[in-house]
């Protein structure tokens, strides 16, 4: 008999960034004000920053629960997010974008929205959001496209704030640009995704890294891909005796 669905009271918080020096400090903090009554652990990958970025982070770690871990060369925004959640201590990982515009006070109502069999809670910023006209229409169409070709039940799979369990996502098939598409693979593995409404502000420092065509053009082809995946899934009803 399984035992009854418990709120996580640990959690590990993995921050993806690249070039984000004047974002790193205000964005701790708020980490650390959002989730003073759980424990949690920070963990940074620096992906290849040419700037202070790693710098700013070291003078952190002796105020806060911060782990660093630094990719010699950039990766790629998926691959840091998986350096990030392998070195994960706890069982459930929540994510966010570097660059400020996630509010991590929206973490615990994430948090709150678990029940038994969820497996991801994602974003959803469609009322908030805070982008030129011309991300905010690439966005819109992207996601109806993808909805409509994988059926992930998800009205807005690109937001970085993200709640998983470390196990469900460490058993999905990994590849570059995979974040994009966590909801459609925890659903093709049997998992339930849950859509939180979540906050979304202005970007305050820096510059986005990644361009609105390069996204355009990389997400159809990972968008066949994923749908390729989906008719292979097989999903087994078993009994231990």
């Amino acid at each position: 008999m399984s035992s009854p669905f418990t709120q996580p009271t640990q959690l590990s918080v993995v921050v993806p960034v690249r070039n984000e020096q004047d974002n790193v400090a205000t964005l701790i903090a708020e980490i650390d004000a959002a989730l003073n009554h759980l424990s949690y652990e920070i963990i940074y990958v620096d992906d290849g920053s040419t700037d202070e970025t790693f710098n700013r982070l070291k003078q952190l770690q002796n105020k806060y629960e911060l782990r660093i871990i630094r990719h010699a060369k950039s990766c790629g925004q998926s691959t840091a997010v998986r350096t990030g959640v392998k070195a994960a201590r706890y069982d459930w990982v929540a994510t966010l974008d570097g660059d400020g515009q996630n509010d991590p006070a929206d973490i615990p109502k994430l948090l709150a929205a678990l029940v038994a069999g969820v497996e991801l809670v994602g974003g959803n910023r469609r009322e908030s959001r805070r982008d030129t006209w011309v991300k905010r229409l690439s966005s819109v169409v992207a996601n109806g496209v993808r909805s409509r070709m994988l059926r992930d039940d998800t009205p807005d799979t690109g937001c970085g704030l993200k709640l998983f369990s470390r196990t469900a996502f460490l058993d999905l098939p990994y590849f570059d640009h995979m974040h994009r598409f966590l909801p459609a693979l925890i659903k093709r593995r049997g998992g339930k995704i849950l859509s939180v409404p979540v906050g979304h502000r202005n970007r305050e420092h820096g510059k986005s890294n990644y361009g609105t065509l390069d996204r355009l053009m990389v997400g159809i082809v990972d968008l066949f891909g994923v749908a390729w995946l989906q008719r292979r899934a097989k999903i087994p009803t078993t009994t231990e005796e």
